[in-house]
């Protein structure tokens, strides 16, 4: 998938094990402020040149697609975005609104969290007015951890430590261009396991305990 890559505080580490001292990033890659001051820590420069070849195994159709949806209030900007996100090369599916016509943003919202929580798309982006109204539907589904990400260090944030899986944004309260550093960012990056899985776990128990 396309997108743009993300250096976190685990390719420093990684790096450090491997006795580099440099990490190559790709041109226009997101340097996080914890692998600044972990490289910094640890003596080792990041810099920008050529990506490399990626070793890793190909990931399935549904992981590959992204389910997108809204309400009236977000449906010009989910075409705006839905169309970015095609242009560089990434499979989209729409599940409404399909008019700028009133509607319950719960609908779609649950629209796009089923898809991601049944595995049928791997990351899901769903757009109110606000987000937060969308990401309060989202989390009552099983299996989902919505995040209403407001700028790109939250939405790194989110999927780095959090491991959400669905991306609430507002059209109201951002403009296009902060849209779609958003969801560049939140699609890059990686879930990075370690200390926060036990974290997101919690959230596990948490969901499963009130679902019996």
């Amino acid at each position: 998938m396309s997108g743009r890559k993300v250096i976190t505080e685990r390719h420093v580490t990684d790096a450090k094990q491997a006795g580099n001292n440099t990490i190559v990033a790709p041109p226009g890659a997101l340097v996080t402020p914890l692998a600044s001051d972990a490289a910094r820590a640890a003596g080792i420069s990041i810099v920008f040149g050529n990506a490399q070849p990626s070793t890793e195994s190909p990931s399935s159709p549904a992981n590959d697609l992204i389910c997108i949806g809204s309400d009236h209030g977000g449906f010009d900007l989910k075409k705006e975005l839905k169309d970015y996100l095609q242009k560089a090369g990434r499979t989209v599916q729409d599940v409404g609104v399909d008019a700028p016509r009133s509607c319950d943003y719960p609908d779609y919202a649950y629209a796009v969290s089923r898809m991601v929580a049944e595995g049928k798309a791997g990351l899901g982006i769903m757009i109110d007015g606000v987000g937060v109204g969308s990401a309060m539907v989202c989390n009552k589904v099983p299996g989902i951890r919505a995040a209403c990400a407001y700028n790109e260090f939250a939405a790194w944030n989110a999927r780095a430590h959090n491991n959400a899986n669905v991306l609430t944004l507002g059209s109201r309260s951002m403009g296009p261009e902060v849209v779609k550093r958003i969801v560049d960012v939140f699609l890059a990056t990686e879930f990075e396991g370690g200390r926060h899985s036990k974290r997101v776990n919690k959230i596990k128990d948490l969901e499963n305990r009130f679902n019996r």
